[in-house]
């Protein structure tokens, strides 16, 4: 079982090691284009494999796509952060071209791979590596609603003053501060509306703070969180490979699933060996589908800046 990882930095160095560390995939390909940077990064997580037990292999390559070949999920976290004084368009433009190129590139050599995008704007990303590459919705999945509900229970268990593992809640909408909507209403703790433990000022307080949950690590560590993206990462592809079909939100194409269309945007999804094998309708209120139809066209907004790659 191989997994391949293109982008060896803190989120794909990462993610690899939580991958070998669990056992998920026997073989682990990093590729980077600095050379030696995916190699040095694979040997070093080598090295922990008699300190932390485990025993699948990671490779590091530079630039060398062959040998991702037949791998069962390739993971995209290349490209460029956004600059100071950088506009969105801009940003889209150069991180387009990079993921659109990576994904050609992948396909050569595993045609029947799954595709997991978490290079960012990612539903935007996500949108254009399946119009790009002509793949079935089914094998282009974005990963940010697994990360920003880990990070919404992670705030729920803070509040709460239990653990993490006792608490369930998701969160929809599109990958970014303004878009996402961590759905309170449906979040639990241990079978128990969280709402009978919290208040709704406080639960606002639990939705504010996940929605500017990358912000804030972002402004606290000078640069974008890894530890949990990676995990996040790791566990949508644990899903996949192992064909757990587990509900996870993920950034796949609406075909009229929550009155939208056209888009890449997060929402419930069972995830196994296909990748994408269903859509959960989980019965949003009307205020949560409000919110959901702004993120879509908030999302569609910034897909608009596709239209020159996409030609």
């Amino acid at each position: 079982m191989k997994v391949s990882i293109v982008g060896a930095g803190n989120v794909g160095a990462s993610c690899a090691e939580y991958i070998a560390i669990k056992s998920i995939a026997s073989e682990v390909v990093l590729l980077d284009i600095k050379e030696g940077f995916a190699e040095g990064k694979a040997l070093d997580l080598m090295q922990t494999a008699t300190t932390l037990g485990f025993n699948s292999r990671i490779k590091g390559v530079t630039n060398d796509y062959s040998a991702t070949q037949d791998s069962e999920v390739v993971v995209i976290t290349s490209g460029v952060p956004r600059k100071p004084g950088m506009t969105r368009e801009e940003l889209i433009g150069i991180n387009a071209g990079i993921v659109q190129s990576v994904a050609n590139s992948i396909l050569e050599y595993s045609p029947n791979t799954v595709i997991v995008v978490v290079s960012n704007p990612m539903d935007t990303m996500t949108y254009l590596t399946l119009k790009a590459t002509g793949l079935p919705k089914n094998r282009v999945l974005g990963m940010g609603g697994a990360l920003d509900s880990s990070r919404f229970k992670t705030y729920l268990s803070l509040a709460l003053d239990k653990p993490a593992n006792d608490i369930q809640g998701m969160v929809i909408g599109g990958h970014g501060d303004t878009t996402m909507i961590p759905l309170t209403r449906l979040a639990s703790y241990n079978g128990t509306p969280v709402s009978q433990h919290l208040s709704d000022e406080v639960l606002d307080q639990v939705a504010a703070s996940t929605m500017v949950g990358g912000a804030t690590l972002t402004k606290l560590l000078g640069t974008s969180a890894w530890y949990a993206p990676g995990a996040s990462v790791a566990y949508l592809v644990d899903s996949i490979v192992n064909d757990q079909k587990k509900m996870i939100p993920c950034s796949v194409l609406l075909d009229g699933e929550y009155n939208q269309e056209d888009l890449c945007i997060g929402v419930p999804c069972i995830i196994g060996k296909n990748g994408l094998e269903s859509i959960v309708d989980v019965q949003l209120n009307a205020s949560e589908q409000e919110k959901f139809n702004q993120s879509a066209s908030a999302v569609k907004s910034m897909n608009e800046a596709l239209k020159d790659v996409l030609k």
